[in-house]
């Protein structure tokens, strides 16, 4: 579908500069024509994966109007960054669309030369269009938990099959999952568009081809970067998911509980979060799902030169090719060689897919997730 958009996006103008091909950075322009429905007071925005683009903060980088229907902002980027960015009136909720009803993908491009780039939306996502944001099935919310060690309190969203409430005495596998804003509502998710966990575990049960779950997320906080990884924070991230998540999810609802019904999955650093919970935790997860995930070499080389016994655990991997994931292979491609060094099967306790195609974001994990669902709960 994005490809329709070339037709709406009017294009990207790239100016080669005699000057810019030997800095260490270029000037990026970025243009933004309105449709007639934006609103006169609006405040046009830009958000994206730079500091200066506010690292994905919808509200944060003000365009500048320069007519009435004419937004326009400038900077300088580093050369041969993976560029991409949305344009917003303040929130994900009023993003640009560009086809009619569809949430798009990002923006983006190689900034190799100075770059201009001009952009028609066709309008804006609380506008015009009546998008579908209901959640398939039934969650409950657990709201502002705290943890130990932890600065933030955050919630929790419980997301159950159809059958659970009609089925008294039945009990469910349970998958945890970090960044629990964009597993299922696309109102709350980063960029505006979900996992689709719900819609995607719905019509697998309903074909046969996955097992009923019931999927916990957990929702991410401004110490992301530091909480989903090896540090003093990501541990206290993972006692608070082992020892007090756990034991609620479990204390209040029909799971099994067990470690042969207990799963973890995350995207990006929650990818190496649900590796690091699995590998430290195995006793609790028997099943992780790592999409994208940042894997570096301190880690790769403590994973190859275990020694101890069967984890007995099973290891969704998987990575895309384009951006970010491009540059995250070589870390995929470490810990594929160090699990398969101590004793791991492809194709049996360890499952690899690449995407060539897939970029760094929510879009790119809603196409592949029921890959780690058939893998960990598939019938």
């Amino acid at each position: 579908m994005w490809k329709q958009c070339c037709s709406i996006i009017m294009g990207v103008l790239i100016m080669m500069m005699n000057n810019s091909c030997n800095s260490a950075e270029v000037n990026v322009t970025v243009t933004v024509v309105t449709p007639s429905s934006t609103p006169r007071d609006a405040q046009l925005y830009i958000a994206g994966n730079h500091s200066l683009i506010g690292d994905w903060n919808p509200g944060q980088v003000k365009m500048t109007k320069q007519s009435d229907s004419v937004w326009t902002i400038s900077f300088k980027l580093p050369k041969d960054l993976f560029f991409e960015f949305k344009i917003t009136r303040g929130a994900w909720n009023t993003q640009a669309i560009y086809v009619e009803n569809e949430i798009p993908p990002n923006t983006h491009l190689t900034v190799s030369h100075d770059t201009a780039i001009t952009l028609h939306p066709l309008s804006w996502r609380d506008i015009d269009f009546a998008f579908t944001e209901n959640i398939v099935g039934t969650v409950k919310y657990h709201r502002a938990m705290k943890g130990d060690g932890l600065n933030y309190p955050r919630d929790v969203i419980v997301w159950f099959p159809l059958s659970y409430d009609k089925d008294s005495l039945r009990r469910y596998p349970v998958l945890y999952m970090h960044d629990g804003q964009n597993v299922f509502d696309p109102s709350t998710s980063f960029i505006g568009y979900d996992w689709h966990v719900d819609e995607v575990a719905d019509s697998l049960i309903k074909t046969g081809k996955m097992n009923e779950v019931i999927v916990v997320g957990i929702y991410n906080t401004p110490d992301r970067a530091d909480e989903y990884g090896d540090t003093k924070l990501g541990h206290a991230y993972m006692r608070f998911l082992v020892e007090k998540v756990k034991p609620m999810i479990d204390s209040m609802y029909r799971t099994l509980p067990d470690r042969e019904n207990t799963a973890v999955m995350g995207s990006s650093m929650g990818g190496l979060m649900s590796f690091l919970l699995i590998w430290n935790y195995p006793e609790i997860f028997s099943m992780a799902g790592c999409l994208s995930p940042v894997f570096r070499e301190p880690l790769i080389r403590s994973v190859a030169a275990y020694e101890g016994a069967d984890k007995k655990i099973k290891i969704y991997m998987d990575n895309g090719g384009v951006g970010l994931d491009d540059e995250l292979q070589k870390g995929c491609d470490g810990m594929l060689q160090a699990l398969h060094k101590i004793g791991f099967l492809m194709n049996g306790n360890l499952v690899w897919y690449k995407d060539s195609t897939a970029e760094h974001n929510e879009r790119a994990w809603a196409a592949r997730v029921w890959r780690p669902l058939t893998f960990m709960f598939g019938k």
